[in-house]
C-alpha cells in the first residue's frame, strides 16, 4: 500500500504538481545555468561545480525586497507550497532557515537542476532519500531563480526575527 502511495503521489507531482512542465516522454523538460548570474540565458548543464555550498550563507546577502515580492508570487504560482512550508514539514523539506544552512549558489542550483543535484550532490542525495520526491524542474530563467531565493531570504529572516 505504501509503494502504491508513494507511486501514486510521484505521478501527480509529476504530472501537475508544482507547476513543472514535462515532454511528450513525460519527463522533465528545461534547463538553466548553475552559477548566480543575472540574465534570462538557462544552457543545458551536464555536469555541476563541486563547490556549490562553499562561501557565504545565501542569508549573509541584503535581502532585494523587490525582488523577494517577485519571489514570493513564483512560489505559488509555480505551487512550491504544495511541498514546502516554512516552519513545518508538508512533503518535502522545512525551508525555514535553509538559507542560513546553503549557499545562493546551491539554492540556486536546486532549483534550476533538481535532477542534475540528486545524481551529483551530496545533501540533495540525502534529501531525495529522506524524502523520497524529487523536486520537480519549473524551468525558470536564472533572474527568477533569484528571486525566489531573495523571497526564501526574507521569510527566513521574518522567522528569525520572531524567535
Amino acid at each position: 500500500m505504501r509503494l502504491h502511495t508513494i507511486a501514486m503521489v510521484w505521478l501527480v507531482l509529476g504530472t501537475f504538481g508544482c507547476g513543472g512542465k514535462t515532454d511528450s516522454s513525460g519527463s522533465a523538460s528545461g534547463s538553466a545555468t548553475a552559477a548566480v548570474s543575472s540574465g534570462s540565458s538557462t544552457p543545458a548543464l551536464t555536469t555541476l561545480p563541486a563547490d556549490l555550498d562553499q562561501g557565504p550563507r545565501a542569508a549573509e546577502s541584503v535581502i532585494d525586497e523587490a525582488k523577494a515580492e517577485a519571489g514570493e508570487t513564483l512560489f505559488q504560482t509555480k505551487g512550491c507550497s504544495a511541498c514546502h512550508a516554512f516552519g513545518k514539514r508538508v512533503s518535502c523539506p522545512d525551508l525555514d532557515g535553509v538559507t542560513t544552512r546553503r549557499t545562493a549558489k546551491w539554492i540556486q542550483s536546486q532549483i534550476l537542476h533538481p535532477d542534475l543535484m540528486v545524481k551529483q550532490d551530496p545533501t540533495a542525495r540525502q534529501l531525495f532519500a529522506q524524502y523520497s520526491l524529487q523536486m520537480p524542474n519549473q524551468n525558470l530563467t536564472v533572474d527568477e531563480a533569484a528571486q525566489v531565493i531573495e523571497f526564501l531570504k526574507h521569510k527566513n529572516h521574518e522567522s528569525a526575527e520572531h524567535k
